[in-house]
C-alpha cells in the first residue's frame, strides 16, 4: 500500500470527489493551507487525517508536508485537490511500489476544460512527479510551482490522472493565474540572469520532462511570445483538433503568457534584482528534470 497526500486551499467543490477517488488507500492524509470555506469541514466528515499548514510557496508546503507528516508507508502519491485518483492508476501505483529500481515515478495528466479533454494544445502525455518514496525526494520552488529533486533513478507510470482545472468556474482558473503570472515573472527575470538553454535535453533529451523543461528555458530567451505559444499550441501541438475548447484553452494561455511579460516589464521598471537560484545541500542528489529513466515500468 501507499499513503496519499491531497493539497487543498477552499477546495470545497472538489475535496470530497477528490478524497473519494482516494478511498484504496488506508492512508489518506489532507493537508490544508489554512481554507477559509469548507474544506476541512468537508475533509474530516470522510474520517481522513487533515493537517494545517500556512501557504509559503508550492515548493516549501510539499517539503514540509513530507518532513513533518509522518505516513503509514514509505511510499507516498501526491493529488492535488482538482484531480482524481482512477482504479487503473491505483493498480499501476501498488505494483511500482514492489519494485526495487526506482525510487518515484512520473504520471501523465489528462487536462479537462469545458468538459472535454484538452488531448492535443497541452502536450500531452505532460508528465509529473507524483508516487515516490517519501525519504527519497524534496521540492524546490520553480516559478508559480516547484521542482523536485530526487536521491535515485525515476521512471515513468502508463496509467493517466484526470485534472479539472476549470472545474470551480472561469473567475477561479484567471484569479489563480493573475497571482501565478506574478511568480512567473519573477522566475522569468531569475532565469535571464543566471540560467542557460540546456541544448541537449532540448535537441536530444531521453525524457518528455528533459524536453518540456529545456524548452521552457528556450521560450522565455524568444521574443512575441505570447503569440508564438498560441501558434505552437493551436497550430504545431494541432490544439483545433480540440474543438472550441482548444480554442478557448490557446487563448488563455497566449494571455497568460502576456501578462506574464506585462509583469516582468512592471518588476524592471521597479528595480527588482531576482534572487540566486536555489542549491540542493546534497552532493549525492540530482533533479529529477535532468537525469530520470527514459524506460517506462512494464505494468
Amino acid at each position: 500500500m501507499f499513503s496519499i497526500y491531497i493539497l487543498t486551499y477552499n477546495e470545497e467543490i472538489d475535496i470530497a470527489e477528490c478524497i473519494e477517488s482516494a478511498q484504496g488507500s488506508d492512508d489518506v492524509i489532507v493537508v490544508d493551507s489554512l481554507s477559509r470555506d469548507r474544506t476541512v469541514e468537508i475533509a474530516q466528515g470522510y474520517g481522513v487525517r487533515v493537517e494545517k499548514h500556512a501557504f509559503e510557496s508550492h515548493g516549501k508546503q510539499r517539503t514540509w508536508m513530507l518532513q513533518s507528516i509522518p505516513t503509514k508507508y514509505e511510499w507516498v502519491y501526491i493529488l492535488e485537490a482538482d484531480e482524481r485518483m482512477t482504479p487503473e492508476l491505483f493498480a499501476e501505483c501498488l505494483a511500482a511500489t514492489q519494485q526495487q529500481e526506482f525510487i518515484g515515478y512520473y504520471v501523465a495528466e489528462r487536462v479537462m476544460f469545458m468538459e472535454r479533454w484538452i488531448r492535443h494544445s497541452t502536450q500531452y502525455p505532460r508528465y509529473q512527479l507524483r508516487l515516490f518514496r517519501k525519504d527519497k525526494v524534496w521540492f524546490d520552488d520553480y516559478g508559480h510551482t516547484e521542482r523536485e529533486v530526487c536521491d535515485g533513478p525515476t521512471s515513468f507510470l502508463q496509467e493517466t490522472y484526470p485534472h479539472y482545472t476549470c472545474g470551480k468556474g472561469l473567475n477561479r482558473w484567471i484569479e489563480k493565474h493573475n497571482r501565478y503570472s506574478t511568480d512567473e515573472a519573477k522566475e522569468t527575470l531569475r532565469q535571464l540572469s543566471y540560467g542557460t538553454v540546456q541544448w541537449r535535453h532540448l535537441l536530444f533529451g531521453a525524457t518528455e520532462v528533459q524536453r518540456r523543461r529545456a524548452l521552457k528555458d528556450l521560450s522565455l530567451r524568444l521574443p512575441c511570445r505570447p503569440l508564438i505559444r498560441f501558434v505552437y499550441m493551436y497550430i504545431v501541438l494541432r490544439g483545433f483538433l480540440d474543438g472550441q475548447a482548444g480554442f478557448a484553452w490557446c487563448t488563455l494561455q497566449a494571455f497568460y503568457e502576456y501578462l506574464i511579460l506585462l509583469k516582468v516589464r512592471e518588476l524592471k521598471q521597479q528595480g527588482y534584482v531576482p534572487p540566486l537560484p536555489n542549491h540542493t545541500d546534497s552532493p549525492q542528489s540530482h533533479r529529477s528534470d535532468e537525469e530520470p529513466s527514459a524506460l517506462k515500468t512494464p505494468f
